[in-house]
C-alpha cells in the first residue's frame, strides 16, 4: 500500500497516511480541522534480489572496469596456440 502526504491549509500541519489505492482522500485535519491537500511525492522504491548490484554481475576470472590487464578467454572451446616447444614435438607418423 503507498503512503500518501498530506499538508493541511490552516496549520501547515504535515501527515502522512498509509491507504489503499480505492480508499478515499483525507479531507480534514485532525489537528485543527483545516482542510488537507494532498501532496506529490517521489515514491520509495526498494529493490530486492539478485541482479540489482554491480557486484551481482562480476565474474570472478574477469578484470575490472577500465583495466588494461588481460583476461582468460579461453572460454569458447578454443585450442590455445602450441608454443615453439610443443610445435617441434612432431607427431610420429604410422606408415606400413
Amino acid at each position: 500500500m503507498p503512503l500518501y502526504e498530506y499538508r493541511c491549509n490552516k496549520c501547515g500541519e504535515h501527515v502522512e497516511k498509509i491507504q489503499k489505492f480505492s480508499d478515499p482522500p483525507l479531507a480534514k485535519c485532525e489537528k485543527c480541522g483545516g482542510r488537507l491537500e494532498r501532496l506529490i511525492s517521489s515514491p520509495a522504491i526498494q529493490f530486492k534480489g539478485s541482479g540489482w548490484y554491480v557486484t551481482d554481475y562480476a565474474h570472478k576470472n574477469s578484470a575490472p572496469a577500465g583495466s588494461n590487464a588481460p583476461t582468460p578467454s579461453n572460454g569458447g572451446g578454443e585450442k590455445p596456440a602450441a608454443t615453439a616447444k610443443e610445435s617441434s614435438k612432431a607427431p610420429a607418423s604410422k606408415e606400413k
